[in-house]
């Protein structure tokens, strides 16, 4: 969580004003943390989790245990269905922790995500 919190403190959150960091948790024990971009241009805005999970993977990590979420004072970070699909399918069945403040909660994404989308060609046990 203290990796996701200096995360978000560098967020860039200038519409929403929801200030979102996240660190991942690599089976080697590294943590690799980013925080949340948005745009003008909707579409073209970053999630915290797919921030950190293009980093963690950018540095070469391809197995992850748990991921943190940091948010500023407005809500509860729940990953959003775009983040859930990218978590499973890039970390499978991961711990999410999410907090606000000092509320922590946690989950696995199957609870988050229970029916996941799959690939014929990558199943759940087919990971990066």
């Amino acid at each position: 969580m203290r990796a996701a919190e200096t995360a978000r403190k560098r967020a860039y959150a200038p519409y929403s004003g929801y200030r979102v960091g996240a660190a991942v948790l690599a089976e080697d024990g590294t943590f690799h943390s980013a925080a949340n971009m948005e745009n003008v241009s909707y579409g073209a805005s970053i999630c915290a989790e797919q921030a950190t999970l293009c980093r963690a993977l950018a540095e070469g990590k391809k197995k992850f245990l748990a991921i943190a979420v940091k948010a500023s004072d407005k809500k509860m970070p729940i990953p959003c269905g775009i983040c859930r699909q990218v978590l499973w399918e890039i970390a499978g069945d991961l711990a999410v922790y999410v907090g606000i403040g000092d509320t922590v909660k946690n989950y696995r994404l199957s609870e988050l995500y229970p029916v996941p989308f799959e690939s014929q060609k990558r199943g759940t046990k087919s990971r990066i």
